[in-house]
């Protein structure tokens, strides 16, 4: 017997969170469907959060997104064509060219074999299928239309690597830059700003304070840059940690929505992902309270989650979705009249959808304003610097040529 954490959501659309002494993960996840729940998450206890100051940092997935994207849209098409699921898996599992992704479906095979749900099997690949994913998949079968499910899933996932795409191809020259611009100032303060010195001490005279925060900041960086850089490890490790503490990330994602760029940006983003899962999740059949738990969960930010949950509330004592969300004032007011508007309409599945496609060009355009606007800034401001630098060195030789005329 082990100790085991559980997540579910009930029928009504309350999320549970306990534990089970029981024998095997499986078995968490029958007694939770046997009770009439939705499990989303199961976990032995000795197996932690996977929160550790390190984990995470060097540990890769046994499939990358675009294997994932690729399983999806070929899954989805043998379903379709009515092969069986362990047949269309037995399939699957001669493609991939990676060992780890073959080991990875096969296990998945394995799981569906026993008589285990798919979404069972996609839930014990931590770090492969997210729990949108998963709990995306878990509509499907609830529904009955599991097919229609991952072409609907390889859809948004071909969307999202787009978009990814598209943000990483604008960033690959304001990162060369922003390289190269910070390559020389390193070299500049550290090989040649300390050069001076000597010979600024032969001249005898009172260094102005920009020279004086210059070398300062060169012989530190020269004599003291590996401990600067554990300094900053350190940091990441701290923030790392001290964000996966709730209450702490919940004030950091309340603050991050307030900010003036990137406070929209995130809840447009977050938005549109929470309404292209209740959407699909409509779509399936899923009663609206059980979406709104599972939709939750697949918010990266914890103050929306949090709206999420008292949206739920909400919704629980007779209030339309479109109210609910809007009483956390934290939704954009487009999103919310949309909602509304499919609550009259009677189509609030395909109006949720619809505001996922609205707020992801919208979130497309602000990116690409932000990154066609990032590289004059960073010229400005790098050119600015090695300015400040170039002044603090001149600024003595001048003094010296100018007192002896």
């Amino acid at each position: 017997m082990a100790l085991y954490h559980y997540k579910a959501v009930t029928s009504a659309g309350e999320i549970l969170e306990g534990q089970m002494d029981v024998a095997s993960n499986d078995e968490v996840i029958a007694k939770l469907q046997d009770a009439g729940n939705i499990p989303l998450a199961v976990r032995e206890a000795s197996a932690g959060g996977g929160n550790s100051a390190f984990g995470g940092l060097f540990k890769r997935a046994a499939m990358n997104a675009a294997q994932v994207l690729q399983f999806t849209q070929q899954l989805a098409t043998l379903l379709g064509a009515g092969q069986p699921l362990d047949r269309a898996l037995q399939i699957l599992l001669e493609l991939p060219e990676s060992e780890k992704a073959r080991r990875t479906l096969e296990r998945i095979r394995d799981h569906v074999r026993s008589g285990s749900p798919l979404s069972d099997g996609l839930e014990a690949e931590p770090g492969v299928f997210s729990k949108l994913y998963v709990n995306m998949v878990r509509a499907g079968e609830i529904g009955g239309s599991l097919d229609a499910t991952l072409l609907r899933l390889a859809n948004y996932l071909e969307r999202s690597k787009a978009l990814k795409e598209s943000v990483i191809n604008a960033m690959i020259y304001p990162a060369i830059l922003v390289l190269m611009v910070f390559a020389a100032l390193f070299v500049l303060l550290v090989f040649v700003v300390p050069q001076f010195m000597p010979m600024f001490k032969d001249m005898n005279v009172e260094l102005p304070m920009i020279t004086k925060i210059v070398l300062f900041v060169g012989t530190t960086l020269r004599d003291w840059w590996w401990l600067l850089g554990i300094g900053i490890f350190a940091l990441i490790v701290l923030l790392r940690r001290q964000l996966a503490n709730p209450p702490t990330r919940l004030v950091f994602d309340a603050r991050l929505l307030t900010m003036r760029v990137f406070g929209p940006l995130v809840s447009k983003l977050e938005t549109a992902r929470l309404a292209r899962t209740l959407g699909t999740l409509l779509k399936n059949g899923v009663p609206l309270l059980t979406a709104l738990g599972i939709g939750r969960n697949v918010l990266g930010n914890s103050a929306l989650a949090e709206a999420v949950d008292k949206a739920t509330e909400e919704v629980k004592t007779g209030g339309g979705l479109a109210f609910a969300l809007s009483q956390s004032k934290r939704f954009p007011k487009l999103a919310v009249q949309m909602v509304s508007v499919g609550e009259e309409s009677g189509a609030l599945d395909d109006m949720l959808l619809k505001v996922a496609d609205t707020f992801d060009v919208d979130v497309k355009n602000t990116v690409d304003r932000l990154l066609a606007a990032l590289v004059p800034v960073m010229t400005v401001l790098m050119t600015g610097m090695v300015a400040v630098i170039m002044m603090a060195i001149l600024l003595p030789i001048l003094n010296i040529t100018s007192s002896i005329q």
